[in-house]
Parts: C-alpha cells; structure tokens; sequence
C-alpha cells in the first residue's frame, strides 16, 4: 500500500497544488493570452489603420493615434475609416489638421465604411485619396445650432426666469424665451461663417470652385455614387480596395499591419459611447 502511495504521491500533489492555486493560474493565462505577442508584433508592422466612430465630440485619442502613425518610422501608410455623423466642430478641425501633417510624410487613404458626412467629412478631406463604400452616405457639409424654447412649458408649471446680464448678446440662446432678431442675426453671423470656413477648405482639399458651393455643400446628403460625380470622393470600393490601394501608395512590398492596442481599443470604444451619449444631449453648434 505504501508503495502505491509512493507511485501516485506525485500525481495528487499536482492536483492539490491545481485545486489550490486555479484562479492564480487561471488569471496567469489570460495574462498571456493577452500581452502574448503576436505574429505583427515579431516583424514590424509598416502599415496601421485608425477608426473614426461615432459621433466627434473630443478628438484627442484619434489626434494622438494619427500622431503616432506620423512619428513612427517604420510605418508607411495610413488606412482611415469612417463612420461618423460628424459633431461638434473643433474636433472635427483638429482630426482634419492631423491627416494634413500625417499626409506631408506619408500617404493616407480614408475609407468611408458607412457614413462620412458632416463633421467627419471635413476631417478627411485631406487625405491622398477617399474610398466610398457604395452603400455609405456622403456629404452633409453645413453648420446648425438648435436650442429648445421651453418658457410654455416653463409658465404651465409655475417657473419664471431671472437674469442679470451685462452685454446684449449675453443670453443669447437662452432657452427660457423666444430668441430677438437681433440674437438671431448674432447667431446666423457665427453659423454663415463657420458654414464658409467648411466650404472653403473643402473645396481647397478637393480642388473645387467654392462658387459652385450648393452642388457639393448647402447641406446635400449624397449616396456614394453621387459623391464622386460633384468631387467629394474619389472612388467607389470596399475596406479590401482601400486597403489594395494604400499598399500600391506606400510602396510596400510585404505589407504587415499593425494591431490595434487592446487597451487602446476598449478606450476607443468607451470614448466614442460616450462621446455619442453626451453629444446627443449638450451638442449646440455641430456640422450637418
């Protein structure tokens, strides 16, 4: 008996070292799986894709990826893809200045992988090229501000308003009154000409006469097809083509892309939820 004992001694002192230490081998696993490195990750990755998702509300994690993208050495070329309504407005400039200096080092394609309109069309007008699923929506270039009257309602319930205020256009767009004329020629000014700075540097990036604005702009909604014919788009295709042609642009023969951070893949996805929830409620002036 104490011989059999002996023989099994080691098998059961296994097992009760597993039954004792499961979940610290269990998380040591996933810990593995996780930061393991992957095939990319032994040889160099020398092209890179950023997403653009949801509605621009913050643009820094997007900057800070195109930025990277630029400073590394080792990559080539840029994949952008898009599927955005746009948002708020300097977001969407600061996204649009980063493809600008990424495009004076390296090439970089947009792919409009559902919508591109708005806000984040304007930040891809300057890359080399802009691919348009067929199916997406393109376009929407133009401003709007919107604000609630709720004094009828605010007057039902018994609440009334106070302001002290120094500056004419202090209040302007309060949603307690009806707006004055005068509030809302102050505001049609900072909408006509945030709707000229759009127009222009679209039609500056896409070598279109400004003149012409209401065939590309006035805030027409295209399909893919429609894009390309009044210049907004280059070509039609799917994320394989876009992909195709910034390989042919970078001049890579062994294309490796690079993967995406996971921690910076669930910041992404927590960003842009979020982002998309707060915009949908304190969002005022936006491209649409």
């Amino acid at each position: 008996m104490n011989t059999i004992k002996a023989f099994f001694s080691p098998f059961f002192s296994i097992m009760k070292f597993i039954q004792n230490h499961f979940k610290a081998m269990l998380f040591l696993l996933l810990v593995f799986l996780i930061f393991s490195p992957s095939e990319s990750e032994l040889e160099p990755a020398n092209l890179t894709e950023i997403r653009l998702q949801g509605i621009i509300m913050d643009a820094s994690l997007v900057v800070k990826q195109l930025e990277t993208a630029r400073k590394d050495e080792n990559i080539k070329g840029v994949l952008f893809v898009v599927n955005s309504p746009g948002g708020a407005v300097p977001p969407s400039i600061e996204i649009m200045e980063a493809i600008k200096r990424l495009k004076g080092q390296k090439p970089v394609i947009v792919y409009a992988a559902g919508t591109i309109a708005s806000g984040s069309y304007y930040a891809s007008i300057y890359a080399n090229e802009i691919y348009a699923n067929p199916g997406s929506m393109v376009g929407s270039i133009g401003v709007i501000m919107q604000g609630a009257n709720y004094a009828e309602l605010a007057h039902k319930i018994g609440i009334s308003s106070q302001t002290i205020k120094a500056g004419k256009f202090k209040e302007v767009g309060t949603g307690s009154r009806e707006w004055t004329a005068d509030e809302r020629a102050e505001l049609t000014k900072v909408i006509d000409d945030t709707y000229n700075l759009f127009v222009n540097d679209v039609a500056t990036a896409r070598k279109l006469d400004p003149k012409k604005h209401t065939e590309f702009a006035d805030a027409h909604i295209f399909t893919a097809s429609q894009a390309q014919k009044v210049g907004l788009i280059d070509k039609l295709g799917v994320g394989y083509d876009a992909k195709k042609a910034l390989i042919k642009l970078a001049q890579v023969d062994n294309p490796v892309w690079q993967e995406e951070d996971k921690i910076d893949s669930f910041m992404r996805r927590l960003s842009g939820e979020s982002a998309s929830f707060l915009g949908a409620y304190f969002s005022n002036l936006t491209m649409k």
